[in-house]
């Protein structure tokens, strides 16, 4: 009877012990994300549509072809170009390497201006410039086309970019220039050095102009971030590169300037400015496209004909990738959605954390 008496005891310890575990084992499943398509479509003969004009449009550029679409995959402009395109979210040109007048239009097909000089017309969103022969001059034209402010040097452009307040351009002897978009008076010029051949390869500015980033050099090529103090650029953080590229480079900031992507030989580097730490992510592709959404950032990467999207959570840590084969591609985002396009079709992917 004491044996019985035990193995009821035993049994009833043993049950206690098993709730117990459960209630302290269990835990909710963390929210992972999930990508569903929802559609694709082919822009071989595409049929175009109107739509208002406060709808949401995106922009593309897959070979010899640029145009917008709608969130569900309506193509509202689609032209092909036989030599050179230039095309943002705002305004599109197609053009001719010695044409002397070029007509660009807005996103809804509608001439916008004549650029009244000659050169290479570029859209940053709705920024407007135009570089001029000689690749080491740029100019900031109007709505109209008209140069409202120009910049000229001698020395080749290597990098450009540009924010609503500043534009920010980097040159082949190794200096960086910051200007006022309103004026176009410079704001400062430095040069970040510390290799034995100063070239700079790329560059971005914060919407605030005060942080520069950027990727320069050879032999000893180096990330560099600087403050803009007035007249005197501090260096707040830089890191010699395991690279020693000869071709311009993608520099972004990301999350609302909170981090900073770049590309160097097999990496993706990402620097995250508010704890100070610089993450390395191995890869095998050249870095062509940045894109991002509320918690990702997508880098659409390219080898040959072989291109790569890597998935980068906003924690600085590499999510997941996926490839895929074709002659020319694209990226882009919108509302939480990622849009690819692959050679003569663009694909939609919904993104959701459940």
């Amino acid at each position: 009877m004491k044996n019985k008496k035990h193995i009821h005891i035993f049994i009833l310890l043993a049950i206690f012990f098993i709730i117990i575990y459960i209630v302290l084992a269990a835990k909710p499943l963390g929210k992972e994300y999930h990508f569903t398509p929802e559609w694709r479509k082919s822009i071989s003969t595409p049929t175009i549509k109107n739509v208002p004009i406060e709808t949401q449009q995106i922009y593309f550029k897959l070979g010899q072809s640029i145009g917008y679409f709608t969130e569900d995959g309506q193509i509202t402009t689609f032209k092909t170009f036989p030599s050179k395109a230039s095309i943002s979210s705002e305004y599109y040109a197609i053009y001719n390497t010695d044409d002397t007048h070029i007509q660009f239009y807005n996103k809804e097909n509608v001439e916008q201006g004549i650029f009244e000089v000659p050169g290479f017309p570029f859209f940053e969103e709705d920024r407007i410039y135009i570089f001029l022969p000689g690749g080491a001059s740029f100019a900031k034209c109007n709505l109209q086309g008209n140069v409202i402010w120009a910049n000229e040097n001698t020395i080749p452009i290597t990098a450009f970019s540009s924010k609503s307040q500043y534009t920010a351009s980097g040159y082949a002897d190794g200096s960086i220039r910051i200007f006022d978009n309103e004026t176009g008076i410079e704001s400062i010029e430095f040069a970040p050095g510390g290799s034995d051949y100063s070239v700079i390869l790329g560059i971005d500015v914060s919407a605030d102009g005060t942080l520069i980033a950027s990727v320069s050099g050879h032999n000893k090529q180096r990330f560099v971030l600087t403050k803009n103090e007035g007249t005197q650029p501090k260096i707040i953080f830089h890191t010699f590169l395991d690279s020693d590229m000869n071709r311009r480079t993608v520099v972004r900031f990301c999350d609302n300037d909170k981090r900073i992507l770049y590309n160097f030989e097999n990496y993706i580097g990402i620097y995250n400015i508010e704890t100070q730490k610089n993450t390395d992510i191995k890869i095998d592709k050249t870095v062509i496209a940045i894109e991002e959404t509320d918690s990702l950032i997508f880098v659409l990467g390219k080898k040959g004909n072989e291109y790569t999207v890597y998935i980068i959570e906003k924690t600085d840590t590499l999510q997941g990738s996926f490839s895929f084969t074709a002659d020319t591609a694209f990226i882009k985002t919108c509302n939480n959605n990622l849009y690819i396009g692959q050679d003569t079709s663009i694909s939609k992917v919904k993104i959701s954390k459940e």
